[in-house]
């Protein structure tokens, strides 16, 4: 049981630590701390929802059928070069530093609705949480316990990511890393899509 844990610490860990649209809201909201909880939270228990669904045979429902699976590759890359579009225009012309105390706060449920809809409406979380590691985790004697090892891992890195962030306000405070850090996002998030295409 412990082995199957361990593998899927490790396996959702690589997956999900990477640049990507969900990743840098958790990181704005920990570095503007606002409404930080529940966000990490929301992301780690949608994780946990996903993870469960692959494991119970949602991934080998979708991977049983083809159109399904092109479908959700297109509509994924056409979400992702959203973002990384949006991104690439403002690692082009930023706006600024992040300053939290220069932003009106957003509500709680303003808040939560943004995190949910880059957690749903992004196809490649599909592919990725309930395709991927549920397909792995049928491969495990204990495929539960693979599963509580993958959410454990996304627990972690959302509560580093969000908790965490205020140690690299000084560093983000200043325009040029943002422009970095958004430049990254959209190289990322481009070359996902580009897979995706790839793959379709």
């Amino acid at each position: 049981m412990l082995t199957s844990a361990a593998a899927g610490f490790i396996a959702s860990a690589v997956l999900i630590i990477a640049i990507g649209a969900q990743n840098a809201f958790v990181l704005r909201q920990g570095l503007r701390r606002e409404h930080v909880i529940p966000v990490v939270l929301t992301c780690a228990l949608s994780d946990l929802a996903l993870i469960s669904a692959g494991i119970a045979g949602l991934g080998a429902v979708i991977a049983a059928q083809p159109g399904l699976v092109t479908a959700i590759r297109w509509i994924g890359a056409a979400f992702l070069i959203g973002y990384a579009v949006l991104a690439a225009r403002r690692a082009l012309r930023p706006a600024g530093s992040l300053d939290p105390a220069g932003q009106a706060p957003a509500t709680l449920r303003a808040t939560l609705l943004t995190c949910l809809a880059l957690t749903y409406l992004n196809p490649h979380v599909y592919l990725d949480t309930v395709l991927l590691l549920g397909s792995v985790a049928q491969q495990h004697a204990h495929r539960w316990s693979f599963g509580l090892g993958a959410a454990a891992a996304s627990l972690s890195w959302f509560a580093v990511l969000g908790l965490g962030a205020h140690k690299l306000g000084p560093l983000l405070a200043r325009p040029g890393a943002w422009r970095i850090l958004d430049g990254l996002i959209a190289l990322v998030m481009a070359g996902v899509a580009a897979t995706l295409l790839l793959g379709a």
